[in-house]
């Protein structure tokens, strides 16, 4: 009974879904030498394409509609140099259906004859204006492009206001057409007026002293008014995490003194914050950590961050004491207590460490400058070497690349570190030895979609008694994030066929990577590394194919690798998933 009552309304709903599809205007563009932009231009133009979902469509109305194609397409092609298009449409009907092709012959471009831009102004020399002339898209010779001339007008309009020229005008701003000779004539003259400073800074805030939370921001009255120095201090401040709520509020220019007055308002966050987060991978399996943040001890700043982190291969219990200096944002003291155990392969490493941190910025790069002192339990299954007992103290320094959201600089393409420590008998320690470790990242651009991934890491171990360097001191290949195809740190030398770890590392793999639909990425890779005593060892290699899929709260990779220097090794499943919650 419900069936049927409910049958009629059900009916109805499909009658009027199959009477929507089944009235439609398709539209074939043939474009002799087209492109997609000219296809996108003439899409937006058309009357018809408006009409395409339209289920009222009659013969009269698709003829009115046809006669505007010729108009309409010359209209489309014009701001893509094309004046002098030839246009042809024919029009036929299918039952409720019409199928619309247009011809086109774009004709001879016109092309820019003169391409003259001049600065006049305090910011005639200011190198961010001249960067955008020097690397904007019109040149002699070139296709006109109404498009690119508006993008090269508002690109040095904006390097000018937003480096604090805020009376830039145009004195001059002309795009000469002549269509006999098709050529395109482009006359700009910029006028920055003087440059602006940033006047008086009035902070309203009861969170941190008034001389950290000045150092924490990136305006400084005096200086030369920046948006990018604006935004890059209203970044810093919501990432410090010391605030629930920050504003920066621009008041508007004097243009008596040439000054920008600035209010900067913040709100104290909650003290405590925790996090949990939780994954898979082939080498770990199952992991997880839990972090605690204790995000204001005191008003100068510092903090505090608990660490509990478990998988399959080991666990970390850490405790780190933050101290802020010089530049809030980039620069710190840092003391942290570790209690860990790691697993490498046959080997583990047991240890209790206290370490001293200096963070520094020096420039796009940081440095840090560490002394650690490492009780360290190192036990390798079933070898002559068994359990090694080392007390070692670590002086080290670290260089890496500091991440560019940091910097306010466009988005890098590479990352690199290098680490220099090691554990003198001089000072007390068990074991004496020096190390480096090199590291680097690049990605290229081949396309918009496609992208080459190089990724390295070099180590080297300088030391008299190798056999007292322990566990943790020691190189290990392998796994997901290492050779693929091979098991975690299952590449290393070998006692008594157990793996203890090598003098050195050397590891290298290039992935070529493809963007897919909704945060997907697909690669192929080819992965080639090993641990080893001697530099002359052999090194082992693999090649595989992955995919990736990145949302807001996790991410996902799957990779499947085949060892090919090794035979008779089946194909080796890489899976990662990491979740935060």
């Amino acid at each position: 009974m419900r069936f049927s009552c409910l049958a009629p309304v059900v009916l109805g709903i499909c009658g009027l879904f199959s009477a929507a599809v089944q009235a439609k205007v398709s539209i074939k563009f043939d474009i002799d030498n087209g492109t997609r932009q000219m296809e996108d231009n003439l899409r937006a133009f058309l009357s018809i394409s408006r009409y395409a979902t339209r289920d009222d469509l009659d013969a009269e109305l698709m003829s009115r509609l046809q006669a505007r194609i010729p108009t309409e397409a010359e209209q489309a092609l014009q701001p893509l140099g094309y004046y002098e298009p030839k246009v042809s449409s024919t029009l036929q009907q299918h039952d409720k259906d019409w199928q619309v092709t247009i011809k086109i012959i774009p004709g001879r471009s016109i092309e820019f004859a003169e391409v003259n831009i001049s600065v006049t102004g305090e910011g005639k020399e200011d190198s961010r204006i001249a960067d955008v002339i020097n690397t904007q898209a019109m040149h002699v010779g070139d296709r006109l492009d109404h498009g690119v001339y508006e993008q090269v007008k508002n690109a040095l309009l904006h390097a000018a206001t937003a480096n604090g020229y805020l009376e830039a005008r145009w004195l001059k701003s002309d795009l000469l057409v002549d269509r006999e000779q098709r050529r395109a004539f482009v006359t700009l003259q910029l006028d920055t007026g003087p440059r602006y400073y940033f006047g008086n800074i009035t902070i309203t805030q009861d969170t941190l002293h008034a001389d950290i939370m000045q150092r924490l921001l990136r305006i400084h009255q005096g200086d030369p008014y920046s948006l990018d120095a604006v935004l890059q201090s209203q970044y810093v401040l919501d990432d410090s995490q010391y605030f629930s709520a920050s504003e920066i509020i621009t008041a508007a220019p004097d243009p008596i003194t040439h000054t920008v007055p600035v209010t900067v308002k913040a709100s104290t966050n909650r003290r405590n914050s925790y996090a949990i987060s939780a994954g898979y991978g082939t080498d770990t399996r199952v992991r997880g950590k839990l972090i605690w943040t204790d995000r204001l001890v005191n008003q100068a700043g510092h903090h505090t961050r608990t660490e509990l982190t478990g998988s399959a291969v080991g666990y970390e219990a850490a405790f780190h004491y933050i101290i802020p200096v010089g530049d809030v944002a980039l620069e710190k003291v840092e003391f942290t207590l570790a209690n860990v155990k790691q697993e490498l392969d046959t080997a583990t490493s047991y240890r209790n460490e206290f370490t001293t941190e200096l963070t520094q910025a020096l420039g796009s790069w940081q440095r840090v400058l560490f002394t650690r002192l490492s009780k360290e339990r190192s036990e390798y299954k079933d070898t002559a070497l068994g359990e090694v007992k080392t007390f070692l103290i670590i002086p080290g320094v670290i260089y890496s690349t500091l991440p560019t959201h940091l910097l306010d600089q466009e988005q890098r393409r590479y990352a690199a570190s290098i680490e220099l420590s090691g554990s003198p008998s001089s000072l007390g320690s068990g074991a004496s030895y020096l190390q480096l470790v090199l590291q680097g990242e690049r990605i290229f651009d081949v396309t918009d979609v496609w992208h080459v991934r190089l990724r390295s890491q070099v180590g080297f171990t300088s030391t008299d008694n190798f056999s007292k360097v322990p566990a943790s001191a020691r190189f290990f290949a392998g796994g997901d994030n290492s050779v693929r195809g091979f098991g975690l740190n299952e590449l290393a030398p070998v006692n008594e066929d157990k793996t203890i770890g090598g003098r050195y590392l050397l590891f290298g793999t290039v992935e070529l990577e493809r963007d897919l639909p909704r945060n997907f990425r697909w690669a192929t890779f080819y992965d080639i590394g090993n641990a080893i005593n001697k530099l002359d060892a052999a090194l082992q290699y693999s090649a595989g194919v992955g995919l990736r899929w990145h949302i807001s709260i996790a991410s996902f990779g799957l990779d499947v690798a085949q060892p090919l220097s090794v035979s008779g090794r089946s194909p080796r499943l890489h899976l990662h998933i990491s979740t935060l919650f």
